[in-house]
């Protein structure tokens, strides 16, 4: 039975492999900034493609936090929450997500796949009903699967088809409207205010997964919500710790105190998964107090990408528009996405293909993704290189 399994699984790879949509899998020799050494080819390497937003994934403090906690911890609790305790530097790292995302608690999980698997269907049951944007992440997607409510789907940002799967609800015993902040493969954001007040129309709740928004949007970095001047109006906000927020791993969910706690109760993810290592919660937190003393850096990195986006345009490039620190370049095929890829990397630059099934058939892109840390002689080069291989290919 294995070998007629591999057999078969083989049998999709290699056709994978000849439709030009294998992934390939790079390997980084030291650890993340915007320039890396990498095993696949000599010489430094400029990256476009990490979400360490904020250039915080190698700053000695954000390291050193890390090391001392394990120091202080060790490894991890060796179990889950309730059977072998919390550690104090999760309670440092919970309360620091809640006064960033406005809210009166957060609860860590190891990721945030965990937290939106975790949270949604504990708090969504066959009595209620779940909106959701057709673009939400995979994570969100798997989440309302999870659950046993009502799960209708409302196309994408679209306020007035919203309202009308809103309609068709009406009479759940809780309705939640689920949402990214910032989507991940546009790169554009979810209009809140608008959902804010359909979700008070409706007496809804918003789900907001924040994992692309946090570091990232509004003046000081806290997010969307700030972004919008709605904070403090969005009633469950989730995000990961692993993009802006040091890079590493683990996410949360920030709402009510109630909230929370009934979490904690009920959430299997939490309930029978390890808890959040020492290292990662602490270096996360070290993380937010230097977005909280340095909100220059979200400038910074609000500078880069309008200088990105708009050095693409004057070499012919459409990449589509957004406020976010996301910036896709749309190409089509999936196969041809992966080979541009590919040639760019010849020519120093790290940055991936995605296509099928990350994204619809025909709209493969590349995904640029700013760092605030990128110099101006890391720009202007990889504008020469875009606009070198863009010609080569036939782009532009």
């Amino acid at each position: 039975m294995s070998a007629a399994l591999d057999q078969s699984l083989q049998g999709d790879l290699s056709a994978m492999q000849k439709a030009g949509t294998l992934k390939t899998f790079r390997h980084i020799t030291g650890p993340m900034d915007t320039q890396v050494t990498m095993a696949e080819k000599s010489g430094p390497v400029l990256v476009l493609s990490s979400n360490n937003y904020l250039g915080l994934a190698d700053h000695p403090e954000v390291v050193a936090a890390g090391k001392n906690a394990l120091d202080e911890y060790g490894a991890g609790t060796a179990s889950v929450r309730f059977i072998c305790g919390t550690f104090s530097i999760h309670e440092e790292i919970e309360r620091a997500l809640a006064r960033l995302s406005h809210t009166e608690a957060a609860l860590t999980y190891v990721s945030c796949w965990a937290a939106n698997t975790g949270l949604i269907p504990a708090i969504a049951g066959d009595q209620d009903a779940l909106v959701s944007d057709e673009l939400n992440h995979a994570s969100l997607i798997d989440g309302c699967r999870g659950s046993k409510a009502k799960r209708l789907v409302y196309k994408h940002a679209d306020m007035a088809d919203l309202e009308i799967k809103l309609e068709q609800v009406k009479g759940a015993r809780r309705i939640f409207i689920v949402t990214d902040g910032v989507f991940s493969m546009e790169g554009d954001l979810a209009p809140l205010p608008d959902i804010v007040a359909l979700a008070r129309k409706h007496k809804a709740s918003v789900i907001l997964d924040d994992s692309h928004g946090t570091g990232v949007m509004g003046k000081n970095g806290r997010g969307t919500a700030e972004h919008f001047g709605v904070e403090g109006q969005i009633g469950i906000i989730t995000g990961t710790l692993g993009k802006a927020l040091g890079g590493a791993a683990g996410g949360y969910v920030a709402g009510s105190g109630a909230l929370v706690e009934y979490l904690s109760q009920v959430s299997r993810p939490q309930l029978f998964s390890n808890a959040l290592p020492a290292t990662i919660a602490a270096s996360a937190g070290k993380a937010i107090e230097i977005l909280e003393r340095e909100p220059q850096r979200v400038g910074r990195l609000h500078e880069i990408t309008r200088n990105l986006r708009d050095g693409l345009k004057k070499l012919g490039f459409k990449p589509l528009e957004g406020d976010s620190a996301i910036v896709p370049i749309i190409v089509g095929d999936t196969a041809f996405a992966i080979k541009m890829s590919q040639m760019l990397l010849q020519e120093g630059i790290f940055i991936t293909g995605f296509g099928y099934p990350v994204v619809p058939e025909g709209t493969a892109r590349l995904r640029i993704q700013a760092c605030a840390t990128l110099t101006d002689e890391q720009i202007a080069f990889a504008l020469r290189t875009f606009e070198k291989v863009g010609k080569q290919a036939g782009v532009i």
